[in-house]
């Protein structure tokens, strides 16, 4: 079922966007709005699931994970040692259980899966995937691509805009 925003509804989450920690008051005045309306919106949003949780977003450098790979995977559908079926999905929730990954993706084209990993350096990235990952079952081959710089990292999600009502 898809909920209907009007435009108090994204200027909320536009500004839950940018910082989970303000308040409804502080909403409420930045958008000209009531306290109440603010905590009803927020609230409906919730409910529906558009707004997922709320965190804090860390610094991955400052934390001693600042080294990023993108690790692209190809499965094999059946098991080499005794023909069983192999999941791509099965696949896909164990590589997720690791701490140092972030995201795991069940992808199109030549690849199955794209997984996010964040580690501490280059060698334990190398670790990650050669005693970790590897070992998988189901796991045919992986590529590793480091990355040199991260030019934009966001959660944000772009919001569609309102067009103003016409006089």
């Amino acid at each position: 079922m898809e909920i209907k925003l009007d435009e108090k509804d994204l200027a909320i989450l536009a500004l839950i966007q940018q910082s989970s920690k303000l308040t409804a008051k502080q909403i409420a005045k930045k958008i000209n709005a009531p306290v109440t309306t603010v905590f009803a919106k927020t609230k409906r949003m919730e409910e529906f699931g558009i707004i997922k949780e709320y965190r804090a977003i860390l610094r991955p450098e400052k934390l001693g994970s600042g080294t990023t790979a993108f690790i692209f995977a190809s499965v094999y559908y059946t098991s080499k040692s005794d023909g069983a079926s192999v999941s791509q999905r099965a696949v896909a929730e164990e590589i997720a259980k690791f701490p140092e990954v972030q995201e795991v993706h069940i992808i199109t084209g030549d690849w199955d899966l794209l997984i996010k990993l964040k580690a501490e350096n280059v060698d334990a990235v190398g670790k990650f995937v050669v005693d970790k990952l590897r070992l998988i079952k189901g796991l045919e081959k992986t590529l590793t691509c480091m990355v040199f710089e991260t030019v934009k990292e966001t959660t944000a999600i772009a919001l569609p805009l309102k067009k103003p009502a016409k006089p």
